[in-house]
């Protein structure tokens, strides 16, 4: 029996800008007959960052140690170790802000506002979406969990090709939810968008499609009626859990508290650090990443990057690290160091390291870093990313994963930026994965050859410098 095939772009779009993706369904993928190795598969690429790194003589213990929470994703990811920035110090403004400038363009900053050049997925996006991305679509999806502000290339991993930022970061989960899904049309006189809002859904303005697609008139099928459904009150969730009431109403249903973490100005008092319980931490991050791979399903954004803790962040964490119900570490930065203001952050811990020591407490923050990146990937690789090849978005798309140093120590630039981590998704079978690489090349390398398996011509860095092709990257 033939079912009726509706497009995979097919939105639910509402008052105001609210424009809704439905998720991936029987109706919307072609039928093994026709269907083609890359069917329906947009190209995507995605940086995800993480502040401080990993110094490189503990990316040699594999998944010993810090990056265990990576290995769930072994098949899914290549991890390169030896990884030289070191181009990147040219200005030499700060270690922390050079090496962060340098993620994913191989550039060093043009200046403390700018990069000195366009990010590898601005490249990509410009060079399969010349024209613009389709109708309804973000163009590109910026947000973060970060606190250290100073310097916009310590938390911002997206830039145009003259360098400037290619969007505004969003760092609240009610303004990437904003942005991903629109406003509400303020009406009859409501001046107030927050009291609208606890008043309306954006799915209140979509209801009438809704009812349609999972009513008697449908042309979906009773599976994928029921996971329209579903996949609506996943986002009334999300809504709900970013639109979070100081107060929940008595009659209502009761909503989680308003966010802990500090926003803003507040985040970085003087570059002194703040302190942070580590739940409050990452509550606010899966909220985040929850969101932003939501974006991805629906098909809302194709490119962007995503951040998880700036360059140089100096937080005072307290708080017990699980990882799979074992106690990992208990956390309390400031007491640990015997220290107060910024000599009490966890950033201390990466300019004590010594191959020579343990580094029980920076091997913990690093392992807790690497479970928050996980976390996100996996949002990417489970049932409602499975796209119409058979694979989930983590293995389609380009998601490239990085941070600032190698090291950590400022008394030797050579070694702080040599050998700093980084990791990438098949790219739809375009990059090797299940292993970790020693790639020994320049980061300038290894990003102009992603690019090229990504169909670009436009390479990063000065057009006289010879192309050195890292080919061993490459499926």
């Amino acid at each position: 029996m033939n079912r009726p095939r509706i497009n995979r772009r097919t939105l639910l779009k509402g008052l105001g800008s609210v424009t809704i993706g439905l998720p991936l369904l029987e109706e919307m993928m072609l039928n093994s007959a026709t269907a083609a190795p890359s069917a329906e598969i947009p190209v995507r690429a995605f940086n995800v960052f993480f502040g401080l790194g990993i110094p490189a003589p503990l990316q040699s213990e594999g998944f010993r140690d810090v990056l265990e929470p990576l290995e769930p994703l072994t098949d899914k990811l290549l991890i390169m170790r030896n990884v030289d920035q070191v181009r990147c110090d040219a200005s030499g403004i700060n270690a922390h802000f050079d090496g962060a400038s340098g993620a994913f363009t191989a550039e060093p900053p043009d200046g403390e506002a700018k990069s000195g050049g366009p990010s590898i997925d601005q490249v990509v996006r410009k060079t399969h979406y010349p024209q613009g991305l389709p109708q309804g679509m973000v163009p590109t999806l910026i947000g973060g969990t970060f606190f250290r502000r100073s310097r916009v290339s310590r938390y911002v991993h997206s830039y145009n090709a003259d360098g400037t930022v290619a969007s505004t970061m969003q760092e609240k989960p009610r303004d990437l939810f904003d942005r991903v899904f629109g406003t509400i049309g303020l009406a009859g006189g409501e001046t107030d968008v927050r009291r609208q809002r606890l008043r309306r859904s954006v799915l209140d303005s979509v209801v009438d499609q809704y009812r349609f697609y999972t009513g008697p008139n449908s042309p979906l099928g009773a599976a994928s009626k029921a996971r329209v459904a579903d996949h609506l009150d996943r986002i009334r969730e999300f809504e709900q859990r970013a639109y979070e009431m100081k107060d929940s109403p008595k009659d209502g249903p009761q909503l989680p508290p308003r966010s802990q973490i500090a926003h803003g100005g507040p985040a970085d008092p003087g570059g002194q650090g703040i302190d942070m319980k580590l739940d409050d931490l990452t509550a606010e991050w899966r909220l985040m990443a929850d969101l932003y791979a939501l974006a991805i399903q629906l098909d809302r954004v194709r490119f962007g990057s995503l951040t998880f803790l700036a360059a140089g962040e100096r937080l005072r964490i307290t708080g017990d690290y699980t990882y799979n119900d074992r106690l990992v570490y208990r956390f309390n930065d400031a007491k640990d160091l015997n220290a107060s203001g910024d000599k009490g952050c966890s950033h201390e811990w990466w300019h004590k390291f010594n191959e020579k020591k343990k580094n029980t407490q920076l091997r913990a923050h690093a392992h807790m870093k690497m479970r928050e990146v996980a976390y996100f990937l996996q949002r990417l690789d489970g049932p409602d990313s499975l796209e119409a090849n058979g694979k989930s978005i983590l293995e389609n798309s380009m998601v490239s994963i990085s941070t600032e140093s190698g090291d950590g120590r400022h008394n030797d630039v050579k070694r702080e930026l040599s050998g700093v981590f980084h990791a990438i998704s098949g790219a739809n079978g375009r990059f090797k994965t299940g292993q970790i690489m020693d790639v020994g090349a320049e980061g300038i390398d290894v990003y102009n050859t992603m690019l090229a398996a990504m169909g670009a011509e436009d390479r990063l860095g000065p057009k006289k410098r010879e192309m050195r092709h890292v080919d061993k990257i490459r499926a």
